[in-house]
């Protein structure tokens, strides 16, 4: 008999238990781990910070972009947060430092048409969230992780982080923000991953509710 998602769950609510974690930190179909699973289509991009910048364009009024230097002198925010990947696994209490989104945003001036963000990274990877998702101090650009500079196999040098849904959203080599009038589908969304991904719904595919 195979793994199902109810045992994954289980098993995800046990450890939970055992660690004395409240197991509602655990998605449905999640399990925990202590690593962190480095999950990545293609190799990692290569990148000069001396030329790298982050571009907000598309339904804005002010398009803009941010150097390096410019990006880490914006107001800084640390967190801990729990993340949980598509593939099952969750990791609690991760700490990040980055700016939060909804500032880049504000400073774009997001006309009422932009209903949709478009992250495009190095790599050419992209995906796609609702701006409901990105406002409001749910999503940051993340450059560090657990007090350190974010290694490149977890995205550095900045990443999107958005960790109220599945991981593949927060995504990795960020390097603009467009915003849409329409909902359009990034890398893993056309090839049948979920257009919002939200772990506690089990929003892992297309057609799942």
């Amino acid at each position: 008999m195979g793994i199902t998602s109810r045992m994954v769950a289980e098993r995800g609510r046990r450890q939970a238990q055992k660690l004395g974690i409240d197991p509602k930190r655990v998605p449905p179909g999640q399990y925990l781990t202590e690593r962190f699973p480095v999950l990545t289509y293609g190799r990692n991009p290569k990148f000069d910070l001396r030329t790298w910048s982050l571009s907000i364009h598309g339904e804005v009024d002010e398009p803009y972009s941010l150097r390096w230097d410019e990006l880490l002198a914006l107001p800084q925010t640390t967190l801990t947060t729990d993340i949980h990947c598509v593939t099952r696994w969750s990791k609690l209490d991760t700490t990040w430092t980055g700016v939060r989104v909804s500032e880049l945003l504000e400073r774009a001036q997001v006309r009422t048409s932009g209903k949709f963000v478009m992250a495009h990274c190095d790599g050419g990877y992209t995906t796609n969230v609702p701006l409901a998702d990105v406002t409001g101090g749910k999503a940051w650009i993340a450059f560090e992780y657990d007090g350190a500079a974010l290694a490149a196999e977890h995205g550095g040098p900045a990443r999107l982080l958005i960790p109220h849904l599945y991981f593949w959203k927060s995504a990795k080599w960020v390097r603009g923000l467009r915003l849409t009038e329409r909902n359009e589908p990034g890398f893993w969304e056309q090839l049948g991953y979920h257009d919002r991904g939200d772990p506690w719904r089990e929003q892992r595919y297309q057609g799942d509710p």
